[in-house]
C-alpha cells in the first residue's frame, strides 16, 4: 500500500477515527464477556446454560446500533440543513468521520462474527445441535431484525 493511493481513499484522521472508535468496541465486547464469565461461573447452577450467549446478544446490539448509525443523516461540518419540517424532525446527523468512527470502529469490533462461528461449532462437536441452531438463529435472524429496526426507526426519527 503506497501512501499516495492511502491519501486518496481514507486520510489519516479518518483512519484515528477507526481506530479510537475498534479500541472502544473491542474493550466494550471484552468487558461484556468478562462481565458474563463472572457470573457464569458465580452461579453455574442458574447460568450456565447462557455460555457464550453473551455474544449474541452483541451482534444483535451492534446489528441494531450499526443500522441507527447508517439512517441517521450525514451532516458536513460547514452544512446548512434546511428547517425541519415538523416539530418532531431534528436537524442533527453524524459527519462522515464519526459515521466511520461509530460504524465500522465501534460496531466492527463490537461484534463478532469469528466467535459466533467457532461459538457454533463448538456447541455441535459438544452434541448441542438444538443449541447451536437456535443461537445461529438468534444471530442472523436477530441481528437482521435488529440492524432494520435501528435503520428504519432513525430514518423516520429524523425525517429521512
Amino acid at each position: 500500500l503506497k501512501l499516495s493511493s492511502f491519501n486518496k481513499t481514507m486520510s489519516a484522521l479518518d483512519a484515528c477515527a477507526i481506530g479510537v472508535g475498534a479500541v472502544c468496541g473491542a474493550l466494550a465486547r471484552h468487558h461484556i464477556g468478562r462481565v458474563a464469565a463472572e457470573r457464569i461461573a458465580a452461579e453455574p447452577s442458574r447460568f450456565l446454560h447462557l455460555k457464550n450467549w453473551h455474544t449474541a446478544g452483541i451482534n444483535v446490539v451492534g446489528s441494531f446500533a450499526l443500522g441507527a448509525i447508517t439512517g441517521m443523516p450525514s451532516v458536513e461540518k460547514n452544512s446548512s440543513l434546511p428547517p425541519p419540517r415538523h416539530i418532531f424532525q431534528h436537524r442533527a446527523g453524524l459527519s462522515p468521520r464519526t459515521k466511520l468512527m461509530l460504524g465500522i470502529g465501534f460496531c466492527g469490533s463490537f461484534t463478532t462474527f469469528s466467535t459466533f462461528s467457532v461459538d457454533l461449532v463448538n456447541m455441535i462437536e459438544s452434541g448441542n445441535p438444538g443449541k447451536a441452531l437456535a443461537y445461529g438463529l438468534t444471530n442472523n435472524i436477530g441481528g437482521f431484525v435488529a440492524a432494520a429496526t435501528g435503520l428504519m426507526s432513525t430514518r423516520k426519527f429524523f425525517g429521512k
